[in-house]
């Protein structure tokens, strides 16, 4: 059909005004991802690494979920509660270390390690001092991935999980020193804090990192009197900083530090060790010159303890008594209050574990998120760490050339 110049005008502007389909961006389907959760077997350990909430979070986003029966008893989470939110409970233990992805809050055992399969991929504690070189090896054999939750950090470089437990326990250290303060037959049935014409309750914090702070801020709460020792002055100072009031804070001489614990009515062990041992600052003489019934909570006694008289103790028996002053040494203070600690550690958790489903890969969440990057020792099979390496003079490569990033 010929149509003259002036029809063809008419045509082309009827055209412009009409409704006109727009190209739209399709998103990508994300990769449906298998979580598995065993129930931690652990001496003392009572977390869990997801809460039913961080489970329904997951299941929204279409993954699947498996947990074993009874994983979320020490935390007080019942079996019925995963199941509202969309996970599967299995009593098989074995089926559960099917799954895709292990979510564990201890290091796995030799045992556990047997039960997983080839190419998975691991998140758990890493705890260098308590690792097993047997162990590690079998994760090599396996071709594991293997990411330390200790040591994933945030856009800020903060190491969101480690400071998380660090506040569960500063503020519990506390609530523990005023139990025991107050109650059975070696204390001396004092109120922690103070009141009206009654002199305040001397503490002694040793140590101004993230447990001596939030140690400080309940103890302070409370209305007693804090002194806080620490070798750093910029720790002390940026402790002060963020307290917002006048504190004592002192540099760690042996000889102030031996008064002041002298005077004192609590002593809290807040000391960490990058690796190996904590140091240990208080001597049995020390110890021997404190006030009778004082109380001692040696947070660090999962690392060989500050204070040397402190020994490892149970939950179930969380007490010992030298020198007439009260020591408690239960290693992992957060596993007392495990609900607390399970809902801070599942909170954090779980938006990580939703990037792996939208990266599509565990490669690209790797390479795209430097924080996960950071928590990787293994990588399908090969070490990564250089801490773990000369530990147990086994080789590693460098994480990054494995990803091909440079």
């Amino acid at each position: 059909m010929n149509l003259s110049s002036e029809e063809l005008k008419k045509l082309s502007e009827s055209a412009a005004f009409s409704p006109k389909e727009q190209m739209q961006a399709v998103k990508e389907k994300e990769e449906i991802i298998f979580f598995g959760v065993p129930k931690e077997l652990s001496f003392q350990e009572r977390r869990v690494a997801l809460t039913p909430d961080g489970v329904a979070l997951l299941i929204s986003r279409g993954h699947r979920v498996i947990i074993e029966k009874g994983a979320g008893e020490g935390s007080n989470f019942d079996d019925n509660e995963y199941i509202q939110a969309g996970a599967q409970i299995q009593e098989d233990v074995t089926k559960v270390y099917k799954a895709n992805i292990i979510l564990k809050i201890a290091p796995p055992s030799f045992k556990e390690i047997e039960m997983m399969q080839q190419g998975q991929t691991l998140i758990s504690a890493l705890q260098l001092s308590t690792q097993p070189k047997n162990s590690l090896k079998k994760l090599v054999d396996k071709k594991i991935t293997a990411i330390a939750w200790d040591f994933i950090q945030d856009d800020d470089g903060v190491y969101p999980i480690v400071r998380a437990m660090g506040e569960i326990a500063g503020n519990t250290s506390i609530l523990i020193a005023a139990e025991l303060m107050s109650q059975g037959k070696e204390s001396r049935k004092a109120m922690f804090g103070g009141i009206i014409g009654v002199p305040p309750t001397e503490v002694v914090i040793i140590g101004a990192g993230t447990v001596g702070e939030y140690a400080t801020r309940a103890a302070l709460g409370l209305g007693a009197s804090v002194k806080v020792f620490d070798k750093s002055m910029y720790k002390l100072r940026r402790l002060q900083n963020d307290i917002g009031q006048r504190i004592n804070t002192c540099t760690m001489h042996p000889e102030t530090l031996a008064e002041a614990l002298s005077n004192c009515d609590v002593a809290i062990g807040a000391v960490r060790s990058d690796s190996g041992r904590s140091p240990c600052l208080v001597t049995e003489e020390m110890v021997n010159n404190m006030k009778y019934g004082a109380v001692i909570v040696d947070v660090s006694i999962d690392q060989g303890g500050c204070f040397d008289t402190s020994e490892v103790t149970t939950h179930e028996h969380p007490i010992n008594v030298k020198y007439e002053v009260i020591h408690y040494g239960v290693p992992n203070i957060p596993s007392r209050v495990s609900r607390t600690a399970s809902k801070a550690l599942s909170n954090i958790f779980s938006p990580i574990l939703v990037k792996f489903g939208e990266q599509g890969s565990l490669g690209n969440v790797l390479r795209n998120f430097k924080g996960v990057r950071n928590g990787v020792y293994l990588y399908k099979g090969t070490l990564t760490s250089p801490a773990l390496g000369t530990a147990f003079d086994m080789p590693y490569k460098d994480l990054n050339l494995l990803l091909g990033m440079f």
